[in-house]
């Protein structure tokens, strides 16, 4: 019994390797609170992010592509599960509760979230390692708070700085930083990186480690997904960066100096890897995915021509960055306007690898290989968001609970306090600065009627009213 299995195991193994040697690779770049106008290539004329440019001159860049929440967690399990995370009852930020930060009275009872990407869920590592893909990921994990669901448990051969914290504590090494311990917050919690050399920046050092994974992997399918804690706070640069930002004048909406510096420093990584990939003759079998997790910091940077920031449901804090390159796939300097969403990544990705789809799995993402040879449009129209959650003091113009649906270039926000109603035409009015919920009532109603639908279909966790709440308390 134990000599066949054996010899199921090794034929299996060999057919695995015949097919591999025809997979693509994949880079998946995720940034993390980068917001839409926060690159060249989309429109800034202060931060400055070559690499990222070219990349998109080399590859498609999405107008209108949308991350799953304006915070990072849900983002996150939706782009490793294909489903949203309302489906996932995983809608905030971990492991946090908003409320917990307000101090007034809040209308309603927030709903409770998950803490951990559950190990039942079938992840994108897990599912490319059936076509003999060995993958990475290096950067920030974020979507558990529990060491038993850190990434090497959820189908991911290779971790490096992944945990459970949404920020590395400091850039320069030592990375714990100088945080204050408490029983919520252990301070060990925060030591990104056991080892590194004294003033070693963190970009620096995971680009580091992705280059080393490309070289030892080379002549095997790799999926690396580089997940870098940059751009979020806290704000720290390299010095010689910094003093560049702030010797170049301001633009109109952009001119914070160490922000730019982050970013640059994630634009060079960009192109270390672009060049490693080069030299080593593997560009024309490698995607390069670039996107962000949800908007930026509005008190760090600005979003115009788009309403709000990280923490909002608003243009800025969910329209994010995305670009692909696919060589030989995808034409070199196109765009697309048809809208996209983190949950799109994992089918994608199946049908990039010459995988089987999973639609049981990322059940609500969509496969956008037409999109990408523009050789077609997608089947869906209608994209949903769902939190059911506050924000908490850090975001204080932030969301409250909320439901969103964007059909075509409409867009209905409902707020889940008193059920009231925001509709904009996205096409007309993309900063969001005329409410047409009153001028058209039928058109509002037909779309919360299909977000009700929605949210019933996901199952998704629902705030309760909270008995002790007086109106204008």
């Amino acid at each position: 019994m134990i000599k066949t299995v054996f010899i199921f195991f090794s034929l299996g193994w060999a057919v695995t390797q015949g097919l591999a040697a025809e997979r693509i690779n994949v880079v998946f770049f995720l940034i993390d609170d980068l917001g839409w106008t926060d690159l060249g290539c989309y429109g800034s004329d202060y931060y400055e992010t070559p690499n990222v440019d070219r990349l998109a001159k080399e590859g498609i860049l999405f107008t209108d592509a949308y991350a799953s929440s304006c915070v990072c967690s849900p983002t996150r399990v939706s782009i490793l599960t294909g489903k949203y995370p309302g489906r996932l009852h995983i809608t905030h930020a971990i492991p946090i509760q908003g409320a917990e930060r307000i101090k007034q009275p809040l209308p309603l009872i927030e709903a409770i979230y998950k803490k951990n990407l559950p190990l039942e869920e079938v992840t994108i590592a897990e599912a490319l390692k059936t076509g003999g893909y060995v993958s990475a990921t290096m950067g920030k994990w974020h979507v558990c708070w529990d060491r038993e669901f850190y990434p090497e448990h959820q189908g991911f051969d290779l971790n490096v700085g992944g945990n459970n914290m949404g920020n590395p504590g400091h850039y320069f090494f030592p990375y714990a930083g100088q945080w204050r311990m408490t029983p919520r917050h252990p301070y060990t919690r925060w030591n990104t990186l056991p080892d590194g050399a004294p003033g070693e920046y963190l970009t620096d050092r995971l680009t580091d480690e992705a280059v080393k994974f490309i070289e030892q992997n080379q002549k095997r399918p790799f999926f690396l997904y580089l997940s870098h804690y940059a751009v979020h706070t806290p704000l720290q640069a390299k010095k010689n960066l910094i003093a560049k930002y702030e010797a170049k004048p301001a633009s109109r909406h952009h001119g914070n100096a160490t922000y730019a510096a982050m970013i640059e420093s994630v634009d060079q990584s960009v192109g270390r890897v672009l060049k490693r990939l080069e030299e080593l003759k593997l560009t024309k079998n490698t995607v390069v995915i670039f996107t962000s997790d949800n908007g930026g910091h509005g008190r760090i940077t600005s979003h115009h021509p788009l309403r709000g920031n990280k923490g909002t449901f608003y243009e800025g804090g969910i329209r994010v960055p995305l670009i692909v390159k696919w060589p030989g796939v995808v034409a070199p300097g196109s765009a697309c306007t048809t809208p996209v969403i983190s949950t799109d990544f994992y089918p994608t990705l199946l049908a990039m690898a010459g995988l089987a789809p999973r639609p049981q799995q990322h059940v609500d993402g969509q496969n956008i290989l037409p999109l990408l040879k523009q050789t077609g449009a997608l089947k869906r129209d209608t994209l949903f968001w769902h939190y059911p959650n506050y924000i908490g003091a850090k975001h204080p113009d932030g969301a409250r609970p909320c439901s969103v649906v964007r059909q075509g270039d409409w867009k209905l926000i409902e707020f889940l306090e008193d059920n009231r109603l925001q509709l904009f035409n996205l096409k007309n009015d993309l900063g969001e600065t005329n409410d047409l919920a009153e001028q058209q009532p039928a058109r509002a109603r037909a779309l919360q009627r299909r977000l009700i639908q929605w949210r019933a279909d996901a199952k998704v966790q629902m705030p309760k009213p909270n008995p002790a709440y007086q109106s204008g308390q």
